[in-house]
């Protein structure tokens, strides 16, 4: 399965870069191809485009030994492990229109044991009622096809994971997060790539309908402001930057994740009302976004 996985991966990040760089209009990935003892991977960043301030889709697949902190807190014993996976961040210059996130990934153990990890959430800065039900019932239909039990579950794990708990706040609105996926190993696989080849439909339809709406330095300076909690999370909390740093990854392909540019206000709290308070408030207490009542946006719902 190994080299299946991988190879998978590696069509599917092909595909996704070649639908970003049409939607950007102006720019082209770049392409690193790297490689250490541990293993190979292929970088592909696009900056300073038309549409993305920063968009990174990578694929990497090592195999390296343990550290033992590390396998403490996947709770298995110190071992050689195989992990292969695709990882990107899309972070456009509007803030009208939401960064999102997405990672799919498989790792086996030496002692035969496996899971696979993976997900999707949404970022916006400016809440849209129509964009969340339509990005998470994106991801309830794919989970239905394989089980009905997974998108209440994978989008209560996702709300828990991406939560910051020194902000009492969550990162994003969700979508879905599972990260130890064990079973059938062809049966959850189907189900990966499902998920993998279903990003695009999440997401480009919200940009489609964003990329136009006005904005101005007010809306830029709350995106800076709130990409500030972006960096947090994934500095302090983020298993796969974790995992990546800890098993000597590349710390140039790991920290791709982060936006350009960021701000840290002191006590910047949005004023009451305000489109940005809305957004805080549904932050601060994650809800069900699908079959909720239509609410007037800025954007016209």
């Amino acid at each position: 399965m190994r080299a299946t996985i991988s190879s998978a991966l590696n069509t599917l990040q092909d595909t996704i870069c070649a639908t970003l760089e049409v939607l950007d209009g102006r720019c082209h990935f770049r392409e690193d191809l790297w490689s250490h003892p541990a293993g190979s991977g292929r970088t592909r960043v696009l900056q300073d485009g038309g549409l993305f301030e920063r968009a990174g889709v990578n694929t990497s697949a090592v195999e390296t030994d343990l550290p033992e902190g590390l396998a403490r807190r996947l709770h298995v014993d110190p071992q050689r492990a195989f992990a292969t996976g695709i990882s990107l961040v899309l972070h456009p210059a509007s803030p009208m229109v939401p960064t999102v996130h997405a990672n799919f990934r498989y790792i086996e153990l030496a002692n035969g044991d496996f899971w696979f990890s993976g997900g999707a959430d949404l970022t916006p800065w400016y809440l849209v009622e129509r964009d969340a039900a339509q990005f998470h019932m994106t991801w309830k239909h794919v989970c239905d096809r394989h089980d009905l039990s997974w998108y209440p579950k994978f989008k209560k794990g996702c709300d828990e994971y991406f939560f910051l708990k020194h902000r009492g706040e969550t990162r994003g609105i969700g979508g879905i997060f599972f990260d130890d996926l064990r079973g059938d190993r062809e049966l959850l696989w189907h189900f990966v790539q499902d998920c993998g080849n279903s990003f695009l439909q999440s997401y480009v339809p919200i940009v489609e309908r964003r990329r136009h709406d006005v904005w101005s330095e007010r809306e830029r300076s709350w995106q800076l402001l709130r990409r500030g909690r972006y960096v947090e999370f994934n500095l302090l909390y983020d298993r796969a930057t974790a995992f990546g740093l800890e098993t000597d990854g590349r710390a140039e392909s790991v920290l791709i994740s982060l936006p350009p540019l960021v701000r840290w206000d002191y006590q910047a709290d949005p004023q009451p009302g305000s489109r940005e308070a809305v957004l805080v408030a549904a932050l601060r207490s994650p809800r069900e976004w699908i079959n909720t009542a239509p609410v007037i946006s800025h954007a016209g719902g």
